[in-house]
C-alpha cells in the first residue's frame, strides 16, 4: 500500500476532528445530571443528540459514547419520559431515531414540576402531619415533655413554613415569573 493510500485510510478510520469537543460538552453535562440526581448517561445522551444535527439511533449513540445499546436504550427510555428526547422515524427506515428536545427551559420547567415541586409539598405533608402527632401527645406528656414537645412545634412550625415558601418559588420559577429569594428568609424569620 502505498504512502498516499495508507494515510487515507488511516483518516477514514479515524473520528471526525470535533469528536472530542462533542465528548467533552457530553461529560460536562453528564457530570452536570449526575449532580441533579440523574444518571450520567441520560446528561451525555442528551448532549449528543442536542449537539446532533440530524436525529441519531441507538446504534449511533453507543458507537458515539462507547456504551453498551442496553445502557443506551435504558437511558432513552428514560429521557423520553422526562420529555428531554422524542422519537422521530425516516421515511423508508425501521430503526427509531432520537432527537433532543432543544428548549433547555422546558426541561428545567418539567423536571421543578415533577420532582422538586413534588418532593416540597411531601415535606411539608411530613411537617403538617409531625406537628398533629406533637398536638395529639400534648395532653399525655410530662412537664419535662411538654417543653421539649413545645420547641419541636416551633421548629416544625419554621420548617412549615419555609416549605410553603419554597413551594411558592418554585411555582414561580416554573410558570416563568418574578422569584425573590428573600420570601425564604422572611417566611423563617416570621416564624421565629
Amino acid at each position: 500500500m502505498s504512502t498516499a493510500a495508507a494515510r487515507q485510510a488511516e483518516s477514514s478510520n479515524s473520528k471526525p476532528l470535533w469528536r472530542d469537543a462533542e465528548l467533552e460538552a457530553a461529560e460536562a453535562m453528564g457530570r452536570l445530571m449526575e449532580f441533579w440526581g440523574f444518571r450520567r448517561h441520560m446528561g451525555r445522551i442528551w448532549t449528543v443528540l442536542y449537539l446532533s444535527p440530524e436525529p441519531m439511533t441507538t446504534l449511533g449513540l453507543s458507537e458515539t459514547l462507547q456504551l453498551s445499546s442496553s445502557a443506551v436504550s435504558l437511558s432513552l427510555a428514560e429521557l423520553v419520559r422526562w420529555g428531554a428526547v422524542r422519537k422521530t422515524w425516516r421515511r423508508g427506515e425501521r430503526k427509531d431515531f432520537y432527537e433532543a428536545e432543544t428548549s433547555v427551559w422546558k426541561l428545567l420547567r418539567r423536571v421543578y414540576e415533577r420532582r422538586e415541586l413534588s418532593l416540597i409539598r411531601e415535606a411539608n405533608e411530613a411537617f403538617t402531619e409531625a406537628q398533629q402527632r406533637l398536638d395529639d401527645a400534648w395532653p399525655r406528656l410530662t412537664q419535662g415533655e411538654s417543653r421539649r414537645v413545645d420547641y419541636m412545634r416551633k421548629r416544625l412550625s419554621r420548617l412549615s413554613a419555609l416549605s410553603r415558601a419554597g413551594e411558592r418559588l418554585v411555582g414561580l420559577l416554573v410558570a416563568g415569573q418574578m422569584i425573590h429569594p428573600a420570601e425564604l428568609q422572611e417566611a423563617e424569620e416570621r416564624e421565629k
